[in-house]
């Protein structure tokens, strides 16, 4: 059996929906239940549902054998771990955003990003020859310029929606994510049958 830890919310649900079309789950884990371990009856997967920040800790401490995470996450946390499948699912951006009129050529001064991903952001003012402060936020990301906090933000980007309903525009993609089938090296040896038998099912996601 391989544990699998997951993040909670629409990446699990599709997630749990391709392994059902592989033929790994036989059912999904019920919606209303509380319990953050789910072992399916055919006895291949155990699933671990945690934070989406905290899928790779688990993995690369062995809690788990696996995860399925986001790209932009794994990129951030520069993580250990072994043979990232893309399952071209959970596809979304890692954007520069901010007011209208604003460009990062107007700057006079020190540039002020508001994100969740903080060596991202760094990386990539690094990159352009810009200076910039960051401030780690955890939500409601696209408040920040509204405010005065920052003058633009470093965020994830799926339709747009939000970021124009905030009075936000694009101003560049830092990095394309989508989720990403991840195994610590330690299971991907003891477990290596199941491991790559899981991951050559998976491979192609939907």
């Amino acid at each position: 059996m391989l544990t699998l830890a997951l993040p909670k919310g629409r990446l699990a649900t599709e997630s749990i929906d391709l392994m059902i079309s592989k033929g790994w789950l036989s059912s999904k884990p019920d919606p209303d239940s509380k319990e953050l371990i789910y072992n399916d009856p055919k006895g291949k997967i155990r699933i671990l549902l945690v934070r989406s920040q905290d899928v790779a800790t688990y993995v690369e401490q062995c809690a788990a054998d696996a995860g399925i995470s986001g790209w932009d996450v794994l990129k951030e946390g520069g993580y250990d771990l072994a043979a990232p499948l893309d399952l071209k699912i959970g596809k979304c951006r890692l954007s520069l955003a901010a007011p209208e009129g604003y460009t990062l050529e107007t700057r006079h001064r020190k540039i002020r990003v508001a994100t969740k991903y903080p060596n991202l952001a760094r990386e990539f003012f690094f990159h352009k020859g810009l200076s910039c402060e960051i401030f780690k936020l955890y939500g409601s990301i696209e408040l920040a310029p509204l405010v005065g906090l920052s003058d633009c933000i470093v965020d994830l980007v799926s339709t747009g929606g939000t970021l124009k309903a905030n009075g936000l525009k694009e101003l560049d993609i830092i990095l394309e994510s989508s989720a990403r089938l991840v195994f610590n090296r330690s299971s991907l040896y003891g477990k290596r049958k199941e491991a790559v038998e899981f991951m050559e099912s998976l491979s192609g996601g939907t």
